[in-house]
């Protein structure tokens, strides 16, 4: 997990790059809140097929098919290449026809600005192959994950952002030249960034013996049974997508800059569940199904209660930083160029409310696949349609009322809901033991982050940050956010996780060497 933590840290901090030049280019302006709109569009299959439902079931399905017979497994590959080329192209076809009804649906305020509409019109079409690619980048990670290659695959988003980054330098200018919004530059960017992301993992599934060939039947048993596997995961993907539909609604409804606003907060949000949350997940997807399916049942168990406590125990100073420190990170990072300082602090609001459900989030990414693992895959959708509809109704309910930033504090709502559904079935499921999910040691972790967070807020008294150049206001950050770490992980070892902390600082440190 801590060769895919490294190599997401890498994606995630060039995902930062990619919004600070967005951020300092763009800002929170109209067009940027188009261009978000519009990638939604394209982007809707992407959790499910990234970090989702598809990559549950597959796992699982092609993990058993290589014990068999690695022949068997290579066909079951080329069957779900050829499956989802077939019916994401068909899927980019028809947001191409339809762009403008799909985009009154997502966005129904934005027809009352005709060069906007026009922008988000000419930015979805762009990107809508964009579904293809990325679906076909998720199967071969998904394949390398099993072959327990953890590093390259999640390595792989690097060169979307870099895709993205050198877009933004080269083509706004040919762009303005040619009459066109250099806003498109982005949408190239996205193209080719999901082009990349497939490329460079091929050579990979190559090299392990599971290149192209002729399935023979698309609908093999083993197809069918991962579409079967699937089939729940489409039912919350299904309801996500309802929830994401109306969470933009609302929020293209509210105010200019709102859309961008909650996704600049988003994605810092995302960079910890990316290096932590996601890495822990996919690492005990693959070692709990391999476990589970040889029927090393305790074995399982193991592995899930390890990642369960490494993930809380690495997430809390993540949110402690996120929660305390969000004013500063956000001005440092984007208060450039057109990204305003009123900007800053409306960014700033929603990421504390989305900072609160980082533990939740961090552990749904743990259940989810467990989950799949042992077959009971309709678990996390009813628990994740429950959550959904508190959301919905509570956002639109309150966002009329409060403003954007409900949004947030739905979403942190609706994941605390979902996963303690989900930890209490699991743990009747696995016949865990209820220490597994509350016991001393988590405790002494909540202690140490509480005291944490108010050591911090006394820090930040005593060393203001003021924005003056941006040397000191990266030295002041930089200073808060060590405070954090070296409080937390010298609390814990004084309240006796030595072990747990010298563990991660040994494993960092020979990541580093190698």
């Amino acid at each position: 997990s801590l060769k895919m933590a490294l190599a997401t840290f890498c994606s995630r901090a060039l995902g930062l790059v990619r919004e600070q030049f967005i951020a300092y280019l763009f800002g929170a302006s109209s067009f940027t809140d188009a261009f978000l709109i519009a990638y939604r569009i394209p982007n809707l299959l992407r959790d499910l097929f990234a970090e989702g439902a598809f990559s549950a079931a597959f796992v699982p399905t092609f993990v058993a098919a290589n014990i068999e017979s690695q022949e068997k497994a290579r066909k079951l590959l080329w069957a779900l290449v050829s499956l989802l080329t077939i019916v994401s192209l068909s899927m980019a076809v028809f947001i191409c026809i339809f762009t403008p009804e799909i985009i009154n649906i997502f966005a129904p305020t934005y027809q009352s600005d005709p060069e906007k509409f026009k922008v988000t019109i000419l930015l979805t079409r762009i990107m809508s192959p964009f579904l293809c690619l990325i679906s076909i980048a998720a199967l071969f990670m998904g394949v390398l994950n099993s072959l327990k290659i953890f590093f390259i695959p999640s390595f792989a988003p690097v060169f979307f952002n870099i895709s993205m980054i050198l877009s933004m330098l080269v083509f706004p200018g040919i762009l303005i030249n040619n009459g066109a919004e250099p806003i498109l530059s982005l949408a190239i960017g996205v193209l080719i960034g999901g082009l990349a992301q497939a490329f460079v993992q091929f050579p990979l599934i190559i090299k392990h013996n599971f290149g192209p060939i002729s399935p023979g039947k698309i609908f093999s048993t083993e197809t069918k049974k991962v579409l079967i596997l699937l089939g729940p995961g489409l039912l919350g993907f299904a309801a996500s997508q309802i929830n994401l539909l109306v969470n933009t609604v609302l929020a293209s409804s509210t105010i200019i800059g709102a859309v961008s606003w909650l996704s600049f907060s988003f994605r810092l949000f995302q960079l910890p569940v990316g290096i932590l949350s996601v890495s822990i997940g996919n690492s005990n997807l693959v070692h709990f199904s391999s476990a589970w399916k040889q029927g090393k049942k305790d074995e399982a168990k193991g592995y899930f209660s390890s990642s369960y406590f490494l993930s809380f125990f690495l997430v809390m100073p993540a949110m402690i930083a996120l929660f305390t420190c969000a004013d500063e990170m956000i001005s440092v990072i984007f208060e450039h160029g057109k990204f305003s300082a009123n900007s800053t602090e409306m960014t700033a609001k929603a990421l504390r409310w989305y900072a609160l459900g980082l533990p939740m989030y961090s552990i749904y990414k743990i259940f989810v696949p467990t989950f799949y693992a042992i077959d009971r895959q309709k678990i996390p959708v009813i628990c994740s349609v429950l959550g959904i509809a508190v959301n919905i109704i509570f956002c639109v309910y309150y966002t009329p009322i409060y403003g954007f930033e409900v949004l947030a504090i739905g979403t942190t709502i609706s994941m605390l809901l979902n996963t303690s559904l989900q930890g209490i079935i699991l743990k009747k499921d696995l016949s865990l033991n209820i220490n597994v999910f509350l016991n001393i040691r988590i405790f002494k972790i909540i202690m140490a982050s509480i005291i944490t967070y108010f050591f911090i807020l006394w820090l930040k008294l005593q060393v203001v940050f003021l924005k003056t150049d941006l040397m000191s206001e990266i030295l002041v950050l930089t200073l808060y956010l060590v405070a954090i770490a070296l409080c937390y992980f010298l609390l814990c070892v004084i309240f006796g996780e030595r072990k747990a902390v010298s563990s991660i600082i040994r494993r960092f440190s020979k990541r580093k060497r190698t």
